[in-house]
């Protein structure tokens, strides 16, 4: 990366960490798609993120982190087994763990699952790295609408409604689906929930 893209990066990565750290929420880049963000620990900017795409609370949201190291800080549930699972990933891989901790209670499902995903994104590691706590990440779109995969497919309603909007990777076009979200069992098993 030349000396000025390094610097642009890291200038985005700053202004976006100061809006989470006091509270705010955020558009911006991801391993995926576009999609809004906020501190993971934290209820009210999770509840309004909940707002912005007028989705039920019953409904969870994704949570990302900069490395695997971190999951044992968010679910009771890590092993070496889950860590090579995480390894074993070709593309963008979400899982669902039982025994969440340590966030917002508004972003832990009735039955005490979280869905978190490693981040392999230049941007988003940088960020949480940065803040030193997970991101929430869901589409930056309405419930029921399509998926952005640039920010030119965001709309003024949800563009209007956070606090802080990017300005990295604003037109590169990635794998324009949301991630496989795999569900670990108790056992060690999983079931594929979103292929």
């Amino acid at each position: 990366m030349k000396s000025k893209e390094k610097e642009k990066l890291d200038t985005e990565v700053e202004n976006a960490a100061k809006v989470i750290l006091r509270g705010g929420t955020i558009l911006y880049p991801t391993d995926t798609i576009w999609g809004i963000g906020c501190d993971a620990t934290r209820a009210k900017p999770v509840k309004k993120v909940f707002n912005i795409k007028l989705r039920d609370e019953s409904k969870s949201l994704i949570i990302l982190i900069d490395k695997a190291d971190r999951l044992k800080h968010y679910t009771d549930y890590y092993s070496d087994m889950v860590y090579d699972l995480i390894q074993g990933f070709d593309k963008p891989t979400t899982i669902i763990y039982p025994g969440a901790k340590n966030l917002a209670k508004n972003l832990i499902a009735k039955d005490g699952t979280v869905a978190i995903r490693v981040v392999n994104h230049e941007f988003c590691q940088k960020l949480i790295s940065r803040i030193n706590r997970p991101i929430v990440s869901t589409s930056a779109n309405l419930s029921g609408e399509e998926a952005p995969s640039v920010l030119s497919q965001i709309g003024d309603n949800i563009r209007e409604k956070v606090d802080y909007i990017v300005n990295w990777e604003q037109d590169v076009v990635r794998d324009t689906k949301p991630s496989t979200i795999l569900k670990l069992k108790e056992n060690g098993m999983y079931e594929v929930i979103r292929p």
